[in-house]
């Protein structure tokens, strides 16, 4: 399990990607370099890290399923992720 505090600064991120979203796209349209890099740097969407949405964890992580490849192991073994069965050949 990660740290509460990485999980908690990376929701204030993602709050604070939110809330600059529509001034950033509007300084890009304009190509207004000098007022982006008056926003803050939290603002821009490549500082938030794609985690797991049970374990917390950074690496490993499945865009397609939003957890770690541990988890999602779990989850497909105990057949709690719809869709995926175990492979046999």
């Amino acid at each position: 399990m990660a740290k509460k505090s990485w999980l908690e600064r990376n929701k204030k991120k993602q709050e604070t990607v939110k809330k600059y979203a529509a001034i950033r796209a509007e300084l890009k349209a304009k190509h207004d370099y000098a007022g982006l890099s008056k926003l803050p740097r939290n603002a821009s969407p490549t500082r938030v890290v794609n985690r797991c949405s049970m374990s917390g964890r950074r690496h490993g992580y499945l865009r397609k399923f939003g957890c770690s490849r541990m988890t999602f192991r779990e989850g497909a073994l105990n057949g709690l992720i719809p869709g995926v069965t175990k492979a046999s050949w």
